[in-house]
């Protein structure tokens, strides 16, 4: 059988008259915008965990390391947007991601799947692109319904997965990108959305299209559509306000109960194991880094200088919220440990297990203004589950690394 019978077999067997050049290009078009938005805020994500201090996960990615730098705490909101773009976007591209996929569906079962090394090449990428991106959202899904059904770490296989779709998205953005120009530029937009089947010699185009049962104009709308109704469903998670009673699919969404408290909770005081034993009366921080370790009862804390602000509290997950804290600055907890000017400050947890029962803040992160030991939400108690007796509060880092239930802080000058 030669090449001509068997691409025609296949335009044959795929015969949406929704299929072709323009169709695809308008798709990858959103894509090639919205897709590096969800690649660069997923690596700031990574960068923000703290690399230099070998807490981002995975450690060691050999030359795969990302630049390290001090992440900023400036303005509050930064982890919050970066990461809720992160997770948002990404969420709301998958109709569009599954719309494109479906529209090439007759380019990826090509005979003879290779016929030249470029086209080798070309399929490699495929392969990096279609497995990646599926891989990355799946996973990413999984993640954020605490579905974590894979048997593996997601966090090493979500960094692992970005590198190879980013190596795929790359490379087929190199290959196609100008073809997309052309196609987009070869017709107006109304002239695409109003004629019937494309026309042309392309392996995308049916030869014998079965009926059409919906238009060009619909299709778009509908993948449309399904963009926007996963952004009503998601968006709320992030920003808040009324839409957050909209954010049905998410685990994170929902209300927790009456008063001050009724925020969202990633790991609860009975998950970590943290009882009224440890959290009661006999409770005491320890500060340590000084000539000599300095304790302090929480009656002793409250007695300190108090500070009050609003800050939010944003996880990989995407999911934020703001409240009001209060509680003594880490730079004043650093001065009177005896390390006024720290460059870092490791934070234990009472917590005995877990990858996140410890996190070592950066100098910017201890001596912020509104860098906090909280004791207090919206003018209460901490209540167990967000931290009693006493948590961290930092401005723009990642959630898990706010630790709660803190036992001591080891202020550093090296």
């Amino acid at each position: 059988m030669n090449t001509d019978t068997v691409r025609n077999s296949r335009r044959a067997r795929f015969r949406s008259p929704l299929r072709g050049p323009w169709f695809t290009s308008v798709l990858g078009a959103v894509l090639l915008v919205g897709l590096p938005i969800v690649i660069v805020t997923g690596l700031l994500s990574y960068m923000a965990y703290g690399p230099q201090f070998g807490q981002a996960i995975p450690g060691d990615v050999g030359w795969l390391r990302l630049p390290q730098f001090d992440w900023p705490t400036d303005p509050a909101w930064l982890y919050r947007l970066t990461q809720g773009l992160h997770v948002g976007l990404g969420l709301i591209l998958v109709p569009i991601v599954l719309a494109k996929l479906w529209s090439v569906i007759p380019k990826l079962f090509t005979t003879p799947p290779v016929r030249s090394i470029a086209q080798a090449l070309e399929r490699l990428s495929l392969i990096a692109l279609v497995g990646g991106i599926l891989f990355e959202i799946v996973t990413g899904v999984l993640n954020i319904q605490y579905d974590y059904i894979f048997g593996f770490s997601f966090y090493t296989a979500h960094y692992w997965g970005a590198w190879v779709f980013i190596a795929g998205f790359v490379s087929h953005a190199v290959l196609k990108v100008p073809l997309m120009i052309r196609t987009l530029r070869g017709r107006s937009l109304m002239q695409a959305l109003q004629d019937g089947q494309e026309q042309g010699d392309s392996d995308l185009i049916a030869e014998n299209p079965s009926e059409q049962t919906i238009s060009r104009r619909g299709a778009l709308a509908l993948v449309g559509g399904g963009a926007a109704f996963i952004a009503l469903l998601t968006v709320g998670q992030t920003t808040g306000g009324f839409l957050r009673n909209a954010a049905v699919l998410l685990p994170r969404g929902r209300s927790y109960g009456d008063g001050p408290n009724d925020f969202q909770i990633n790991r609860t005081a009975s998950a970590a194991q943290i009882t009224d034993d440890v959290t009661g009366a006999d409770w005491t921080l320890e500060l340590t880094g000084g000539a000599s370790p300095v304790s302090f009862t929480r009656d002793a804390l409250l007695r300190m200088e108090q500070h009050t602000a609003d800050l939010p509290i944003a996880c990989v997950e995407g999911w934020s919220t703001v409240q009001t804290w209060t509680g003594v600055r880490l730079r004043d907890l650093a001065a009177v440990a005896g390390v006024p000017e720290p460059t870092s400050a490791q934070v234990t947890s009472l917590e005995q297990n877990g990858p996140f029962r410890q996190a070592i803040l950066q100098s910017n992160q201890v001596l912020h203004s509104d860098s906090l030991l909280a004791l207090q939400v919206n003018g209460a108690d901490l209540s167990p589950d967000h931290g009693y007796p006493a948590r961290i509060i930092v401005p723009a880092m990642p959630g898990v690394h706010n630790t709660k239930w803190v036992a001591t802080i080891e202020f550093r000058t090296s």
